[in-house]
């Protein structure tokens, strides 16, 4: 799991189920711009995915049907978005950090948003300013728990987080 930032900002959620997961994509959507790091964090099954594909599906209205697959074996998609393009990254299979920049990673920090699940695989290279948002299994088997940290420019920005759809 990337290390939290110490003393940034912090939201804990509990996320009832499913919808949940994918209503705080939206507001955290709603707050992404250009050049922004969104590191989703957790164990396989926690929600990462669905996280990436309502957090993608929000930024193109009228487009939520569109498929958006798991990079999983692609290690990035992209996608055509406002206010900027997603690159979708899933590090899962990376074998060193160093082999993100043979992903466009340099040219996604300049001008797009990055989801990176597995954001661990980086390593040292993974930006400090980000927002990290870590998914752990709740309670019952649909619940997951969301905790955010937001570290630079991301740490103003929780407090308009912290509401419900």
């Amino acid at each position: 799991m990337a290390a939290p930032h110490p003393r940034s900002p912090t939201l804990d959620l509990l996320l009832p189920d499913e919808a949940a997961t994918a209503a705080l994509a939206r507001r955290v959507a709603a707050c992404a711009r250009a050049g922004d790091v969104i590191a989703l964090c957790g164990d396989l099954g926690t929600g990462k995915t669905v996280f990436a594909r309502a957090f993608i599906g929000a930024l193109a209205p009228g487009a939520e049907s569109e498929e958006v697959p798991s990079p999983t074996f692609t290690l990035l998609q992209c996608y055509d978005r406002e206010p900027a393009p997603v690159w979708h990254f899933d590090l899962y299979r990376l074998s060193r950090p160093d082999e993100v920049y043979e992903l466009g990673f340099e040219e996604a920090l300049a001008e797009a948003i990055s989801l990176i699940e597995w954001p661990e695989r980086m390593g040292p290279l993974l930006p400090a300013d980000r927002l990290d948002v870590h998914l752990t299994y709740g309670e019952t088997a649909n619940a997951r728990r969301a905790v955010l940290v937001g570290a630079g420019s991301w740490a103003a920005r929780l407090d308009g987080l912290d509401h419900n759809d």
